[in-house]
């Protein structure tokens, strides 16, 4: 998991998908936190990205970074914890400006089920799951 969590760093922006009814959405994201051994990233509840996800869990993630790309299926699973989402917005300070822990709006998931592909055309795929 930390292999995916340094790839997603390091490209700064990563392109997450969902599914609203019967098409795809697709917008880039750039927070990424571990807490508690697990991978979260973050929205606000009042976005369209936080209802598709309620709607249906199953995500997929893509970015890249140098001659390498990654792709992570998994299922987003919301911690609703204060401290969960307080973890995040330390790790990102200038999101402080605009969400609160305690808000109502700041959401926090955690990827389940994971399974990561790093991917690049000089070399193998290499799968990691979490």
């Amino acid at each position: 998991m930390q292999e995916v969590y340094d790839f997603l760093k390091k490209s700064e922006t990563y392109y997450i998908a969902t599914i609203e009814g019967n098409k795809p959405r697709v917008r880039p994201f750039g927070t990424i936190n571990i807490f508690e051994n697990k991978l979260y990233i973050q929205t606000g509840k009042v976005k369209s990205v936080s209802k598709q996800i309620q709607a249906n869990p199953n995500i997929e993630i893509c970015a890249m970074t140098d001659d390498k790309w990654i792709r992570i299926e998994a299922v987003a699973v919301e911690d609703d914890r204060v401290e969960a989402r307080q973890h995040m917005l330390d790790a990102y300070p200038s999101l402080q400006t605009r969400y609160k822990a305690d808000d109502g709006n700041t959401q926090v998931f955690y990827l389940e089920s994971a399974t990561a592909t790093i991917s690049s055309f000089a070399s193998e795929p290499k799968v990691i799951k979490f």
